[in-house]
């Protein structure tokens, strides 16, 4: 079972710009529009790009496994939708070149832990509604040495 609905796989199918937050060294976020896929072999997000292995992206992740990545448009005259993808990632060393011309081989794969969509229906929504996330893959995503405790919130 996915941790995507079919709306979300749907989504995230028909965009090709994201953006990945990672966590500096410092404990800052930094975030950065990448390029991406849905991989429907391991149900994960896997980001690719030129010179990836030589990334700020890179590095932190090496550091802290720790992602957010949102994927948002707009549809006129004003229905906002996205999904966040909370996880961890994990550095590959090959696949990159399969996702775009002059990409490098390394690729970051993100295991989703909790995932936020909004907007991806068509239905109406009353005016004070609020997405609501879930978690998918159970299992706190703890940086190394710090014993943190997993996020519990339940909405995005």
């Amino acid at each position: 079972m996915s941790a995507f609905t079919p709306e979300e796989l749907a989504y995230l199918a028909g965009q090709r710009l994201g953006r990945l937050a990672t966590v500096g060294p410092d404990g800052a976020p930094h975030v950065m529009p990448v390029s991406f896929r849905y991989n429907p072999d391991t149900d994960t997000v896997d980001i690719g790009g030129r010179n990836l292995g030589e990334t700020k992206k890179w590095r932190d992740i090496g550091r802290d496994p720790r992602v957010a990545f949102v994927v948002d448009d707009v549809l006129p005259p004003w229905r906002p939708r996205l999904i966040e993808i909370r996880g961890e990632a994990a550095q590959l060393g090959a696949g990159g070149r399969e996702l775009g011309q002059g990409f490098a081989a390394e690729i970051i794969r993100i295991t989703p832990k909790r995932v936020v969509s909004y907007g991806l229906d068509d239905g109406d929504r009353p005016a004070d509604w609020r997405p609501r996330g879930r978690t998918v893959n159970p299992g706190p995503v703890e940086p190394p040495g710090t014993g943190s405790e997993p996020d519990r919130s339940t909405d995005g």
